[in-house]
């Protein structure tokens, strides 16, 4: 009797914070808590790696692999970067406030190199909307709260038509957008 009591304490606890596989078509919004072990070298399909956040009207997504929290509707306004650290200083989505610029790292942890471009270069099955590829033709990029280390005027971004990180101008905004994100340990940006 002791050791079934225990075998169903250490299942329950499994189940709870996440030891035990989910099913393939997990559900994709949850009211929380959510018990995510975030681990950068884990990888989940986006089926139970992405969670919507109900509890902040459905605008934020869990991102279990990683633990931080983005926006699930990124900005489709073009800004330079001065413009996109406010943005992001300034954001109150689903109730919360407290984003901020992603570091090129933490925007690449979205990047998934199997999907073709033109993307968005996003896992199959996630559940963001309005990711920009391209803007007027040409490709969209978004920006990273990281200046590049060859020149303190430029700071890098990602584009989700291919994937790719690049370099530019601080004071351009030329195909340029944001996409805020809470939690993780961020930079601090100069």
């Amino acid at each position: 009797m002791k050791g079934s009591r225990k075998f169903a304490i250490a299942t329950a606890l499994a189940i709870l914070f996440g030891f035990v596989g989910a099913p393939i078509f997990a559900q994709t919004t949850a009211p929380g808590p959510y018990y995510a072990t975030p681990s950068w070298d884990q990888t989940l399909p986006a089926s139970t790696r992405f969670i919507v956040l109900s509890n902040m009207s459905s605008e934020a997504v869990l991102d279990r692999e990683t633990g931080l929290v983005w926006e699930r509707s990124p900005s489709t306004t073009q800004t330079d970067w001065f413009g996109a650290l406010r943005h992001c200083i300034s954001l109150k989505v689903g109730g919360r406030k407290g984003w901020r610029l992603p570091t090129i790292q933490e925007l690449m942890s979205l990047v998934d190199p199997s999907v073709p471009n033109p993307g968005p270069v996003l896992p199959n099955g996630h559940p963001f909307t309005n990711v920009l590829t391209l803007i007027g033709g040409s490709g969209a990029s978004y920006w990273s709260a990281n200046t590049d280390v060859l020149g303190p005027t430029a700071a890098h971004a990602v584009g989700f038509f291919d994937g790719n990180e690049d370099p530019f101008s601080k004071t351009s905004s030329n195909f340029l957008v944001v996409w805020c994100v809470r939690g993780g340990q961020g930079v601090d940006p100069q």
